[in-house]
């Protein structure tokens, strides 16, 4: 294997671990430190997966009159890993559909800003709010719905999801006010959040570690990337269609989608599948002793709901790594919908741009992404192989430590950019530059946190990914402000600044980190293993 092929590997590796811990998906958490002797759950109540012997027969007694586990057999078909790769690649990329359709919609919708404020007499602050509550629906939902794919299964939650996700694009075309439209986002936030949160966990049910590198790279780029590419569609749809026509169009199509899905997906999750054979043979056979190990292993809905949502806020508390880069990652991807907010703006005033080639500026998302993930794959990961036996997890902050300097640098030349006279391509480049910088910055906190944290990583990534969503929910909100008051360029500089006041977080991890994890009660079970 070649250097370059070792490092693409190893750097996919890294892609999976994060997407894997924010799902919760690395491991099942033993123990919470909150939990005293007194209070810790009994063994029924303890979650724990499934364990599938591919060499094993399809049942296992363990008593005569006790439970007969069954388990997969070796190449059973309906082992989500001996799927075809056919099957497997359309699953992952329906799945990965789904989260483009999810990040095109967060910025597709401020493309019909001219005609919605007019045909709805609704101030550009009215409309502002239905990206925001977009975003909160983003950022709480999945910390309820995080443990329904284990007791109900991936499947179902995805039809479920994108129906809902479509059905609220026709609330919205047919609105004939802007509260309507503002509860409609919020709904579709609250369905699409499955597309940012459960797919991680399809494709590793779908393939081997060494075989996720692929689907995983794909999936990240989807995830922030594709935001710069509906937009593209979205500014020419609305000059010649109106805004009505990007919400119909965009219905469409996740509706064709959501028929293909019962036919072109199957249920991935190997858990759920051995609990359904598991019924099936009980209802069959009359032998109620057929069991899948983890309906007698898994903890209570109720309960899991109860630890995603209280243990990510406990650990935003209590924890300065956690509470320090969730508060840095939540201002530059505020910054990220600072920039969809102000887009249309800019060059629309500045260099006349119409809507259409408006759209077209979102393609240095997609670039940036590109971009961002390239550097990491060849500079941060060759980094990280070199000194992680010395440095330890702060080895996964080089790339981190220098976007956060470039972040400053391209917010001060977005501000100062923002003349007529500047050629509208120096703004391209200053938008492409901030774009790289919060690409490294979302690869280097996810990686990070669930080295550092390990069994409890997807608690922490839970944590920052709340705060993240929540600064995208409120800097939209005052952006158009800012700009009437402080005019871009002086606006645009405030951000700057205080992208200048964070950029000290990753280097003081860096050289602080060791200590900071040695006293926290939670990071602490990682040190010492």
């Amino acid at each position: 294997m070649s250097k370059s092929e070792e490092a693409t590997l190893n750097g996919s590796q890294v892609l999976e671990r994060y997407h894997l811990a924010e799902e919760g998906l690395i491991s099942s958490d033993p123990a919470d430190p909150r939990i005293t002797d007194n209070t810790r759950a009994t063994p029924h109540d303890t979650k724990a997966e499934s364990t599938v012997k591919p060499e094993s027969i399809a049942s296992e007694p363990e008593k005569e009159d006790g439970p007969k586990y069954i388990d997969f057999e070796k190449d059973d078909p309906r082992d989500p890993l001996n799927f075809s790769i056919k099957r497997k690649w359309t699953i992952t990329m329906c799945a990965i559909f789904f989260t483009g359709l999810c990040s095109a919609n967060a910025s597709t919708y401020n493309l019909g800003f001219p005609s919605m404020t007019k045909d709805l007499n609704c101030t550009q602050f009215q409309a502002t709010i239905g990206l925001s509550t977009y975003t909160l629906g983003f950022a709480i939902t999945p910390l309820i719905t995080a443990s329904f794919s284990e007791e109900f299964g991936r499947h179902p939650l995805y039809i479920v999801s994108i129906i809902i996700f479509g059905l609220m694009h026709l609330m919205v075309a047919l609105a004939q006010n802007i509260q309507t439209v503002q509860i409609g986002r919020f709904i579709a936030g609250v369905a699409g959040s499955t597309g940012s949160t459960m797919v991680g966990g399809t494709i590793a049910d779908l393939f081997l570690p060494h075989e996720r590198g692929m689907p995983m790279s794909i999936f990240s780029v989807a995830a922030v990337g594709i935001t710069g590419f509906g937009p593209v569609i979205a500014g020419w749809t609305e000059m010649g269609l109106g805004w009505r026509w990007i919400q119909w169009i965009s219905f469409i199509i996740t509706m064709v989608f959501a028929a293909l899905i019962p036919i072109l997906m199957r249920e991935t999750r190997s858990a759920v599948v051995l609990t359904r054979i598991a019924k099936k043979l009980r209802k069959e056979s009359g032998d109620h002793r057929y069991r899948a190990r983890v309906e007698d292993e898994r903890a209570s809905l109720r309960n899991l709901i109860w630890i995603s949502c209280t243990r990510p806020l406990y650990l935003m508390i209590t924890e300065p790594v956690v509470a320090s880069f969730s508060i840095w990652i939540g201002f530059a991807w505020g910054i990220l919908y600072v920039l969809i907010e102000s887009i249309g703006p800019v060059f629309r005033t500045l260099h006349n741009f119409n809507n259409g080639e408006t759209g077209l500026v979102f393609i240095t998302f997609l670039l940036g992404s590109v971009f961002g993930l390239i550097i990491y794959i060849y500079v941060q990961e060759p980094a990280y192989r070199k000194y992680h036996a010395t440095r330890g997890p702060e080895a996964r902050l080089y790339t981190a430590m220098g976007a956060g300097v470039s972040l400053v640098g391209s917010l001060f030349m977005y501000a100062w950019c923002t003349f007529p006279s500047v050629p509208w391509i120096t703004l391209c480049i200053a938008i492409t530059l901030t774009e790289i910088s919060s690409f490294t910055i979302y690869l280097a906190v996810f990686t990070y946190l669930a080295d550092c944290y390990g069994t409890f990583a997807s608690s922490a990534l839970a944590g920052q990914s709340l705060s993240r969503n929540l600064f995208g929910m409120a800097f939209p909100l005052f952006t158009a402000q800012m700009y009437d008051k402080l005019t871009y360029h002086w606006a645009n500089t405030m951000f700057a600044f205080l992208a200048l006041a964070m950029a000290p977080v990753p280097f003081v991890l860096f050289f602080k980190g060791p200590i900071l994890r040695a006293r926290s009660k939670f990071a602490k079970t990682v040190v010492n293993t």
